[in-house]
């Protein structure tokens, strides 16, 4: 299934440009190109949850292709942005995506780093210095670029990044040393948030409680975003401009509750005109796919 690419006559992919080196304000993340085309998506279909058998002569009830129904609640959504978007209900297993092409991380990849450099000092039987602390308070609450640099030192660059996130399930992220240029699907980035917020994961419970901690506090003008599909939202966003175009990278990722149930969302973009607009996008998009898992669940 292509990726949404709304008000334009197909779902097409991103024409690939070279760009300069970009840095936005606090969210911000080194910008030196653009990602690859992206290919057509592939997503199983969803069925929902088992029911008791059907008596002879019933019909049985129809599998809910929720990566259709997710497709078909965007397909309103106004602008000329690029999307993607993942979702997975915690409880009930359903999950959809929309879209499987690559995206610039820009200031998402900080939990990534700090899920690496917990598995570092979890690897070492150590707690984190107080330097470490230091930083990954500021790249995760004020999300400060200086801060990610520094960390992504310590567990080892990219190639750290890239052998800490096979350990965590990862298989479609591709770490660079111009961390913001880290590239990664919605899919991918909802494996993430399974690995930093369940029980199957090399995370220990101390380092998922860290994580989510520092995600619950991120400041107050950062936690647009994922938020909009439900409450006590736990995140991390991501934004950053291109300055050959003007155009604008944004993203955000994190786990709400919605309709009594605990989702995972993740919503990649890019092209946006400006940063507000992309947010604007990012949480309809939010919305419409909390609203999707909502409606096998039953809620919503």
């Amino acid at each position: 299934m292509p990726r949404h690419r709304t008000r334009r006559s197909a779902l097409s992919a991103s024409v690939t440009a070279a760009v300069l080196l970009a840095c936005s304000a606090a969210g911000g993340a080194w910008l030196v190109g653009r990602p690859p085309d992206d290919a057509p998506s592939a997503v199983a279909a969803v069925s929902s949850p088992s029911s008791p058998p059907a008596e002879a002569g019933a019909s049985e009830e129809p599998e809910v292709d929720l990566d259709a129904e997710l497709a078909d609640a965007l397909a309103d959504l106004a602008g000329d942005a690029d999307v993607s978007v993942s979702v997975l209900d915690t409880e009930t297993g359903a999950h959809a995506t929309y879209g499987d092409g690559a995206y610039d991380t820009a200031s998402i990849v900080k939990v990534d780093i700090l899920a690496a450099l917990l598995l570092r000092a979890q690897d070492e039987d150590r707690e984190l210095s107080g330097a470490e602390h230091a930083y990954a308070e500021a790249m995760i609450e004020r999300s400060d670029n200086t801060s990610a640099t520094e960390l992504l030192k310590v567990i080892g660059g990219a190639e750290g990044l890239d052998e800490a996130n096979e350990r965590l399930g990862l298989t479609e992220t591709r770490a660079v040393h111009a961390w913001g240029l880290t590239q990664t699907t919605a899919a991918d980035q909802v494996r993430l948030l399974e690995a930093v917020s369940g029980t199957d994961s090399e995370l220990s419970a101390a380092s998922r409680a860290y994580l989510a901690e520092l995600m619950g506090q991120v400041e107050a003008d950062q936690r647009w975003g994922v938020s909009a599909a439900g409450t006590g939202a736990v995140l991390k966003n991501g934004w950053m401009p291109r300055t050959t175009t003007g155009l604008w990278d944004v993203n955000s990722i994190g786990r709400v509750r919605s309709g009594g149930h605990t989702l995972l969302v993740a919503v990649l973009s890019r092209g946006h005109a400006t940063k507000e607009a992309g947010i604007a996008l990012v949480e309809s998009v939010a919305r419409a796919a909390a609203g999707v898992t909502g409606a096998v669940s039953g809620s919503g």
